[in-house]
């Protein structure tokens, strides 16, 4: 599927260029990830997500130890409950084992939605520059090769990477 995708890329590339003699086709490419890598609003970001990611983690842990205390309990005491109680107490452990899965389930979900709105400012700026240096060097395309779609790229395509992080100041 992706060789597909890229020779329809360059098909349509090679049309463009034949069709646009007037205007030469001029290609850059850049290593996005390392780019989000050099932006210090990405080390804040992590931070922020490594924080959240603890909260539920630890949630986790206390509500998995308080199951297995349940569950130690239960064995320990089993042989002096009565059918019912025996009863009672495995509903209760499987309705305990069930909310942590949902817990998890959940926390997982928060988790990708959390990382989407804590990295937007820093992906919108990171867009933002690549698209100003872009018009600014007059490209036609540019390709992101940290997403590893594209498989080769010519001496002639220029790395953005440099460019971009001087407009953002970045070492």
């Amino acid at each position: 599927m992706r060789k597909i995708t890229v020779l329809v890329v360059a098909a349509l590339i090679s049309t463009f260029a034949f069709s646009q003699t007037a205007s030469p086709l001029k290609l850059a490419h850049i290593n996005t990830q390392e780019l989000l890598q050099a932006m210090p609003e990405s080390d804040s970001a992590q931070v922020k997500m490594e924080k959240e990611t603890k909260k539920l983690q630890d949630e986790m842990e206390t509500m998995k130890v308080e199951l297995n205390k349940k569950y130690q309990d239960f064995l320990a005491k089993e042989k002096t409950y009565s059918d019912l109680i025996k009863q009672t107490k495995q509903a209760e452990m499987q309705d305990m084992n069930q909310r942590i899965q949902e817990f998890q389930t959940t926390a997982e979900q928060e988790l990708t939605k959390l990382r989407a709105d804590i990295y937007k400012p820093v992906l919108d700026k990171a867009n933002k520059a690549i698209s100003d240096v872009s018009k600014e060097n007059g490209f036609t395309y540019v390709f992101d090769i940290s997403a590893g779609a594209v498989i080769y790229h010519a001496d002639n395509s220029t790395d953005m990477l440099p460019l971009v992080k001087a407009k953002l100041k970045l070492k």
